[in-house]
């Protein structure tokens, strides 16, 4: 049962779909208290309550014992202690003395406070009196999530060769190094569907343009990439770069395309390029304009896009740095004493992503004037809604890939998600592994993290245990930035191990990409905590590091390093399969209960469950080589071994039709 309550006159986000009648009665579970400018809902736990969710954010499944804040934001170093991420996904789930979900759908700052301040208190305060609150009531964790799922609408669906793997770095700074590293793939047999254009391919960081010295014949390119299997995936920016001559900027500025401060002069931030605009996402008209834009690199061949630095992020405003200017201006000179050298230093830390600039611009939305920092977590969304909605005008009939870096629930009706910049540390793997279950359940089901870590230095070791994980997710990039150790699968010492490693992904691809578009299809979750399948067993609620993927396996990855194995939890038998290759592979069955495992640096291990099965493929070098139809079946037989097969062309959007879906059996 799902119970809608309205507060004020909120601000429509068009995050859900389906109709739901509002309560007239008070809001089950939660105390309520107003203020003139808030409202807080407290819950009390006790001592085994879990809660679940928030989708893209720090720390464990469990989300009790911290302090979240629903406040899309660029902050690539993230720890323990950061409050926000780059997505606003206010879903959570109690599971406990009660059960039940609750989404707040508000497009402003939101606050859950789960056991922070109180340890048996949550409290979730919205930043205003105006927002739509659900309650989501149900027979399990699985039925609360199907409904909000329904609520929302079905999730985007990628094309199939989107699940292969991708190589991006930002610094592939010509056609010449594209070459190169699709070269040093297919010469060491390590799989490859995917290579990323970052920012370098624009000509002066400007979007829908392409450098010409750098990239003298894109389509020539995409075609001749296409050949071997590999699809260029071009990068997306939020600003458009403010210089005369510039067709995107004088269109844009001439038809009020942009967003503007409150005196209506057009707002100027400095990102990539410099001084850039903001197109108005929010605005219906500016939206489809943008939107149509991506036709100028579909046009070239281009299939899939991935769109940045959309919280808005601003490294600088130009009100901003003129201040600082001024005030720097005042400091020279002076005797820099600790407190006039904090200043100092405030100064410039502060102009980036800065609170105050964020509530100095506008959008047009729905026939209102709305200043920005009320619906900041919306920017992102919109900007991919916008390429989504003109993908469905341009190509109807074909899926286009698209994944955003911000997002709010309803932004994933047009695109997936990656989790965001993130660091080449071993809680980064931690984080990647913990944040899948709750981004499944906010609906973002094509998603998965910069594998190997986006900043800092890379060591073999945790890029190969990332690897480990990775081939589980859809979404399967290696990302880097400039300035960090190369990490391509050809850098390091053993080759032949990544090859092997990345290998298993297109062996399992059969099972990955079913499970992934039935998910999809039947508003379900691919990536499950052990608790959501085992409600009854008290010990599987405690485990934070195995997940169930799909309906056949259970995964428990290693992400210690130097670490060569781990404790495993079976929460019944299960067969437990390690790999080294396709074609290397060991089996023992195992039961219910703790094991210590040995897992080679070299090794991938999962457990299949009960009665269940794997469909295997013969692999291949890219997706379009993999044979969905000549299948091996790993399996675990009890008494009937059963399974669902998803096949279809993968690339058109008839996902449903019944000859799509094969049921296969083993004895």
């Amino acid at each position: 049962m799902i119970l809608k309550y309205v507060y004020g006159t909120p601000i429509e986000t068009d995050a859900v779909v389906k109709e739901v009648d509002g309560a007239e009665k008070n809001i089950p579970f939660f105390n309520v208290e107003k203020t003139e400018e808030t409202v807080t809902f407290s819950y009390q736990m006790e001592e085994d309550d879990i809660v679940y969710g928030l989708g893209e954010n720090v720390r464990g499944i469990n989300k009790r014992g911290f302090l979240y804040v629903s406040n899309c934001s660029d902050d690539p170093c993230h720890r323990e202690d950061t409050n926000s991420l780059y997505g606003a996904h206010n879903f959570i789930l109690v599971d406990g003395k009660e059960l039940f979900g609750v989404f707040v759908d508000f497009p402003e700052k939101v606050t859950f406070d789960i056991g922070y301040t109180k340890r048996t208190e949550m409290d979730i305060t919205v930043n205003d009196v105006n927002f739509v609150i659900y309650v989501i009531t149900g027979e399990d964790e699985k039925d609360i999530v199907k409904q909000f799922r329904q609520m929302i609408g079905q999730s985007y669906i990628a094309p199939k060769w989107a699940l292969g793997y991708g190589q991006s770095r930002w610094s592939y700074m010509n056609e010449g190094e594209i070459r190169e590293v699709v070269k040093n793939y297919r010469d060491n047999q390590i799989p490859l569907d995917m290579v990323y254009l970052d920012i370098d391919y624009m000509e002066r960081y400007k979007d829908f343009t392409v450098n010409k010295e750098a990239f003298p014949d894109l389509e020539a390119l995409a075609k001749e990439m296409k050949e071997q299997g590999i699809r260029l995936v071009p990068i997306i920016d939020a600003g458009v770069k403010i210089e005369e001559g510039y067709d995107i900027y004088e269109e844009g500025l001439e038809k009020g395309y942009f967003c503007k401060k409150e005196d209506g002069t057009e707002f100027v931030a400095g990102v990539w390029p410099g001084k850039v605009h903001f197109p108005d996402m929010l605005n219906d008209e500016a939206r489809n304009w943008f939107g149509k834009k991506y036709k100028v690199l579909l046009d070239k061949g281009i299939e899939g896009f991935w769109n940045d630095m959309n919280e808005p992020a601003i490294f600088y405003s130009e009100d901003r740095l003129k201040k600082a200017f001024e005030e720097l201006a005042k400091l020279q000179g002076e005797n820099l004493d600790i407190y006039k050298f904090f200043h100092m230093k405030d100064l410039v830390l502060e102009l980036a992503n800065n609170k105050e600039d964020y509530a100095s611009f506008y959008h047009e939305y729905k026939g209102q004037r709305i200043r920005h920092d009320k619906v900041h977590n919306l920017y992102g969304y919109y900007m991919t809604r916008a390429a989504g909605e003109a993908f469905d005008e341009l190509e109807p009939d074909k899926r286009i890939l698209m994944f955003s870096r911000a997002s709010y629930i309803g932004m994933h009706r047009y695109g997936g998600i990656w989790t965001g910049d993130n660091m080449s540390w071993w809680s980064h793997l931690l984080l990647n592994i913990r944040m899948m279950p709750a981004l499944n359940m906010c609906g973002f089901l094509y998603t998965g993290a910069d594998l190997g870590g986006f900043g800092a230095h890379v060591t073999e070791d945790l890029m190969l245990r990332w690897l480990e994980f990775g081939i589980f997710t859809p979404l399967m990039r290696n990302h880097s930035a400039l300035g960090t150790r190369r990490q391509e699968a050809y850098q390091f010492e053993d080759k032949k191990v990544f090859a092997n490693i990345i290998g298993i992904r297109y062996g399992i691809l059969p099972y990955i990409y079913s499970e992934y578009m039935k998910s999809s299809i039947r508003d379900e979750m691919m990536f499950r905590p052990l608790a959501f399948d085992y409600r009854e067993d008290s010990f599987a609620k405690r485990v934070e590091d195995q997940l169930l993927v799909g309906d056949s396996i259970m995964i428990a990855p290693v992400y210690e390093q130097n670490a060569k194995g781990r404790y495993v939890y079976l929460p019944e038998k299960m067969k437990m399969v390690k790999m080294k290759s396709l074609t290397e592979r060991t089996y023992e069955i195992l039961e219910k209960g703790h094991h210590y495992i040995d897992v080679d640096l070299d090794e991938v291990i999962f457990f299949i469950r009960p009665d269940k099965l794997i469909p295997l493929s013969k692999g291949g070098q890219f997706v379009e080589e993999v044979d969905f139809e000549d299948l091996e079946l790993l399996s675990f037989v009890e008494t009937e071994a059963t399974y669902e097969l998803y096949t279809d062309d993968g690339f058109t959007k008839e996902y449903d039709k019944p000859e799509h879906f094969k049921h296969l059996i083993s004895k």
